[in-house]
C-alpha cells in the first residue's frame, strides 16, 4: 500500500454512526490515520468494533488478507474529544445527524479548532452548505462532501460546492474523492442537492403508491430493478438509509422547496413513530434479524 499523500495523512470523522463508520473505513483503508469521534469513546469504540467486523467478514470471503485487515484497524482511533481529534486532520468529514443548529456548532468550532489547511467537509444530504458554514469564519474551507451507504461499497462522492467555498477547497474536495477512489459530481448549493432530491422524490411516491393499495413493497420495488435496472428498490433504499433520516430529509425539502411532492406521506410519519426505521431497528418495510 502507498502511504497517505501528505494531504490526506490524517483525517478526522464526526460522528460514528453508519456513514461515518463506512468514511473510517474508506480512508484508512486507503492508507490515512483516522480519527473516529462520537459523544462517548465508548460509542466510538463499538463504531471500530463494528468496521473491525466488516474487515474481517472480507478476510472470510477472500477479498481481504489478515495482515491488511490489522493493519486498517490498527489506523483507526476511536476518541470523544473533537478538538483533539482535528488538531492534526488534514481533512474534517462532518457526519452528525442532520440538524441544523448541530452542524453549525462543529464548524464555528472548526473553525478555530482544526489546522488552517485542512479541509473542512459536511456529510449532509440535504442541508445547505452555506447556512452551515454561515458565521463559523471558514466558510472558504467549508463543503459538501455526501458519501452513499454503503460506503465502502457505493462509487459516487457528491461534492456541493456552497456560496462562500472556494475553488481551491473544491479542488481540494475533487483530490480527496479520487484518492478514496471515488467518482466525484459537483452541485450546487440547493435544497437536496442532485441526488437527495431525486432519490426521495422517488421514496416518497413509492411510499404513496404502498398507502393506496398500488402494489406491494416487493413488487414496486422489484418494478424499479427490473423494469429500471436500479440495483435496489426505493423501499428497500429507504429501510437501509433509515425511515428516520428520509423523514427528516423529507421534511427539510419540503419546508425549502415548498412542493407538496415533498410532503412526508401519513405511512412514513406513523412507520418512524411506531420505531420502524428499517433494517437498524430489524423492521421497516421489510422484516430483518438483528445481528
Amino acid at each position: 500500500m502507498t502511504p497517505a499523500p501528505p494531504s490526506f495523512a490524517t483525517v478526522a470523522v464526526l460522528g460514528a454512526g453508519t456513514m461515518g463508520r463506512g468514511i473510517a473505513q474508506v480512508a484508512a483503508t486507503q492508507g490515512s490515520r483516522v480519527a473516529l469521534l462520537d459523544a462517548t469513546v465508548e460509542r466510538a469504540e463499538i463504531a471500530r468494533d463494528a468496521i473491525d467486523g466488516a474487515l474481517q467478514r472480507l478476510v472470510e470471503k477472500g477479498k481481504l488478507d489478515a495482515a491488511r485487515h490489522a493493519e486498517i484497524i490498527a489506523r483507526i482511533e476511536a476518541t470523544d474529544d473533537r478538538a483533539v481529534a482535528v488538531r492534526e486532520a488534514d481533512v474534517v468529514v462532518e457526519a452528525a445527524p442532520e440538524d441544523l443548529a448541530t452542524k453549525r456548532a462543529i464548524f464555528a468550532a472548526l473553525a478555530k479548532e482544526a489546522r488552517p489547511h485542512a479541509l473542512l467537509g459536511s456529510n449532509t444530504s440535504s442541508i445547505s452548505i452555506g447556512s452551515i458554514a454561515e458565521g463559523c469564519g471558514a466558510a472558504d474551507r467549508v463543503i459538501g462532501l455526501h458519501f452513499f451507504n454503503p460506503v465502502p461499497v457505493m462509487a459516487l462522492l457528491e461534492i456541493v460546492k456552497g456560496r462562500g467555498t472556494s475553488e481551491a477547497t473544491v479542488a481540494a474536495a475533487r483530490a480527496f474523492a479520487a484518492y478514496l477512489g471515488k467518482d466525484a459530481i459537483l452541485v450546487t448549493d440547493t435544497p437536496g442537492f442532485a441526488t437527495s432530491r431525486l432519490g426521495v422524490l422517488l421514496g416518497l411516491e413509492a411510499m404513496r403508491m404502498l398507502e393506496q393499495g398500488v402494489a406491494s413493497a416487493a413488487d414496486i420495488d422489484k418494478a424499479m430493478e427490473l423494469g429500471y435496472r436500479h440495483p435496489m428498490g426505493p423501499l428497500k433504499l429507504t429501510d437501509l438509509v433509515g425511515l428516520d433520516v428520509r423523514l427528516a430529509i423529507a421534511e427539510h425539502l419540503h419546508r425549502e422547496l415548498k412542493s407538496a411532492a415533498f410532503e412526508p406521506p401519513a405511512i412514513l410519519r406513523e412507520m418512524v413513530k411506531a420505531g420502524k426505521l428499517g433494517r437498524k431497528s430489524g423492521a421497516g418495510f421489510y422484516r430483518y434479524e438483528q445481528a
